[in-house]
């Protein structure tokens, strides 16, 4: 049989944290690691899951980071922890059904090249409607929820997607093995957002392709979006903005994207003109993305040498 490890990332996630762990122990497959890594939470997280352990008698490998690493970082510190064969990558506000592991298992084991899963995620507040079925990238390379907010019962067919939601992704190991880049599967530079878009894009440039399984419910709160752009912190407004042109610049290769440039100029002139009028401070992100330019090369070169291979 082989083996699954549960890794969560928290931050101030008392309020969702036991709820979550009750769900992974409840897996109908059941993981053989869990492993929970907290970012310096202000808030009692630590002490709940402490408590849950103790309670539950839960073999759960709890770490207590002294700062904030980041979402990125986090999980690869987790990954560095485990040896299990797949690894599922868990929001600690996503309550999973009983079969959600058993299930994706099941398809990717018959399905080799399938180095990513995910399932039907559906807003904890509005059942009938979706968050995730995976993620998706237009044409001028912003990336999406799959069918968020639209009726669940329109999405109850599984297939291929571009690759999951970090929310709650299932990873295969010789995936994660093949397609990191200077050691790092997610991208540490990215810190936290859109480093879920980036694996997946790179993993599809490296020849993995990606699952939706309709029949792996979750159900996730996302209680961080509430409030709309203007109530989030100026750091994440950056991460979020600044982490799209890092992605382009590592993945886009070859000259077919050529011919979405004009399209991808319009665009760019529209959003960056929002925020030069609207959110100025939001362009200071450049000055990372200049610092970071010849790191950033080098991981470009390092993917270009694996797709030689």
């Amino acid at each position: 049989m082989p083996t699954v490890s549960v890794q969560i990332v928290t931050y101030n996630s008392s309020a969702d944290i036991v709820d979550c762990l009750n769900c992974v122990l409840a897996q109908t497959y059941k993981p053989g690691q869990i492993i929970v890594i907290d970012n310096a939470s202000a808030d009692d997280t630590v002490e709940q899951v402490r408590s849950f352990i103790k309670k539950e008698k839960a073999s759960i490998e709890l770490v207590e980071n002294a700062v904030n690493t980041g979402f990125a970082p986090a999980h690869n510190q987790a990954l560095s922890l485990s040896s299990s064969d797949y690894a599922l990558v868990l929001n600690p506000d996503v309550r999973l059904q009983p079969d959600y592991i058993e299930r994706i298992i099941s398809y990717m084991e018959e399905h080799p090249r399938v180095g990513s899963a995910t399932g039907l995620l559906l807003r904890q507040s509005e059942a009938d409607t979706v968050d995730s079925t995976g993620l998706v990238i237009n044409s001028i390379w912003r990336a999406f929820d799959r069918g968020a907010g639209e009726l669940a019962k329109d999405w109850k067919q599984s297939g291929s997607i571009f690759g999951p939601s970090g929310a709650a992704a299932m990873y295969k190991r010789t995936m994660i093995e093949n397609i990191s880049v200077q050691g790092q599967f997610f991208d540490e530079d990215f810190f936290a957002y859109k480093e879920d878009v980036d694996v997946a894009w790179r993993a599809q440039l490296l020849g993995w392709e990606s699952y939706y399984c309709a029949e792996a419910v979750g159900y996730h709160k996302r209680g961080w979006k509430k409030g709309g752009r203007s109530s989030q912190p100026l750091f994440i407004r950056r991460k979020s903005y600044i982490n799209r042109y890092k992605m382009i610049y590592k993945n886009l290769s070859g000259l077919s994207w050529l011919k979405k440039l004009p399209k991808f100029l319009v665009y760019e002139i529209a959003s960056n003109g929002y925020f030069l009028l609207r959110e100025p401070k939001v362009l200071g992100a450049w000055r990372e993305f200049i610092k970071e330019l010849p790191r950033l090369k080098e991981k470009r070169n390092e993917i270009k040498g694996k797709l030689k291979k």
